[in-house]
């Protein structure tokens, strides 16, 4: 393995990580490097970003949903031909879980297994040598946890830059760069978090725009300088969920778009062959495959579409008749027979599970799940660990009459109970399945 890696850690969520790793991305390819990129933690959007940017798939690694075999393949497989790879960390650089079983899922773990070291993007605003001290913070916090330098983040003029610059540097931190204060850099946003890439309008021009950016506010010399080689011993897993069939429907379009990278890509390895559909098209599953799968996405933002799809719905009745159909979190509400917007308009689903969910009275639900298989299913066999999350905030109000799918357990172990639906070849949950346990 000879690619190069960095890690864009930050204090918090909302420091400008997404943009500094997109800017920094591309900025590096302009100069004719093959870049990769990869997100700690469970996150459908930015891998999408980070595909756009590099020109090359995304990945997620996440320390607590994935074994240690499974980690060093995902980060062998990604590494593989690039020259660098930049990881972009979810939230604070060491924020993840408590558990005395496996990683936290923080992007620390990653620095701390692979000796890969950090660059560390701060948020100056409203303050100046202080950042010094948050800086030295983060340098000593963990000795297994290397921070190479500072990048200076929403940075107000040339003497708050010199304040913070010089602070910073008497602290013994390399500062790489100051970004100034710029409307343009910022990412659209909605209630799970960033607007995905793919609907990004102008896309394209916004990356180079964030390119020329950090071109201009960083030394991109000093960075690469400060990449070191991946520590990571190649390999396979056996950890990868298996696909549910040679041939594979999937709904992709703006309401169903979260599958994870390193799933599709696995399922293709192994030979199968993905077909995508459109519900919003009112299309359905074609009859070729073996078994159809809704991820989630923002079945709410187009519940009235979908409710009028109705050779979508009836063609994926039709199809679940003989063959499997599962649905994650938005394709689990959509399965069901009812969906409840944000304005309490009650819009008619596929049917083929008789829960109903609503998006009126929203709450989130979000962690880490750890997941029993009750029966055989796409996920598994009955018996199966599957690790994973959920990130939602529409709520179950009618239950259905089904049997339950899971056994849910919190990250801390703490069981949550049943959850999910299943009849016949129908199942579904509001779990987003990562890994094998």
């Amino acid at each position: 393995m000879t690619a190069r890696a960095l890690i864009i850690g930050a204090p918090r969520s909302g420091s400008g990580k997404t943009s500094v790793t997109i800017g920094l991305m591309r900025a590096l390819r302009r100069r004719g490097l093959s870049v990769a990129g990869a997100k700690s933690g469970p996150d459908y959007i930015d891998p999408g970003f980070h595909a756009a940017a590099t020109g090359r798939p995304g990945v997620n690694l996440d320390s607590w949903a994935m074994e240690s075999s499974l980690l060093d393949a995902l980060l062998s497989k990604q590494a593989d031909g690039a020259e660098i790879l930049l990881i972009e960390s979810a939230m604070g650089l060491f924020d993840g879980v408590r558990t005395e079983q496996g990683g936290t899922g923080s992007a620390a773990d990653l620095a701390r297994r692979y000796q890969i070291p950090v660059l560390l993007v701060l948020d100056i605003s409203g303050q100046s040598q202080t950042a010094a001290a948050v800086a030295h913070g983060f340098a000593t916090f963990d000795p297994g946890v290397r921070i190479a330098g500072v990048i200076l983040n929403q940075v107000a003029s040339p003497r708050h830059e010199a304040q913070a610059r010089e602070a910073v540097e008497a602290a013994g931190l390399e500062v790489f760069g100051a970004i100034h204060r710029n409307p343009d850099m910022a990412l659209p946003e909605r209630h799970l978090g960033l607007v995905q890439a793919s609907e990004h309008t102008a896309l394209e021009s916004f990356i180079e725009r964030l390119a020329k950016i950090m071109g201009a506010s960083l030394d991109l010399d000093a960075i690469l300088e400060a990449a070191t080689p991946i520590a990571a011993p190649e390999g396979e897993s056996s950890l990868h969920l298996a696909p549910p069939g040679q041939r594979i429907a999937v709904a992709q379009d703006a309401a169903f778009s979260f599958l994870y990278p390193h799933i599709a890509r696995h399922w293709r390895e192994c030979g199968a062959e993905l077909l995508p559909f459109s519900p919003l098209a009112d299309e359905g599953p074609d009859f070729s495959c073996d078994a159809c799968w809704l991820p989630g996405g923002y079945p709410e933002l187009y519940a009235g579409r979908l409710a009028a799809a109705a050779n979508f719905k009836s063609e994926l009745r039709r199809f679940a008749e003989a063959r499997p159909v599962h649905g994650e979190c938005g394709g689990y509400m959509v399965l069901g027979s009812a969906l409840e917007d944000a304005e309490g308009v009650r819009h008619e689903m596929a049917g083929l599970l008789g829960h109903v969910t609503s998006f009126a009275q929203r709450r989130i639900n979000l962690g880490y799940r750890q997941a029993r298989l009750l029966a055989d299913c796409p996920l598994g066999a009955a018996g199966d660990i599957v690790r994973g999350h959920e990130f939602h905030y529409s709520r179950l109000i009618e239950a259905g009459v089904e049997e339950p799918l899971v056994e849910l357990t919190d990250a801390a172990g703490n069981k949550l109970g049943p959850s999910g639906s299943r009849r016949g070849n129908i199942t579904g949950t509001y779990f987003h399945a990562m890994a094998r346990g």
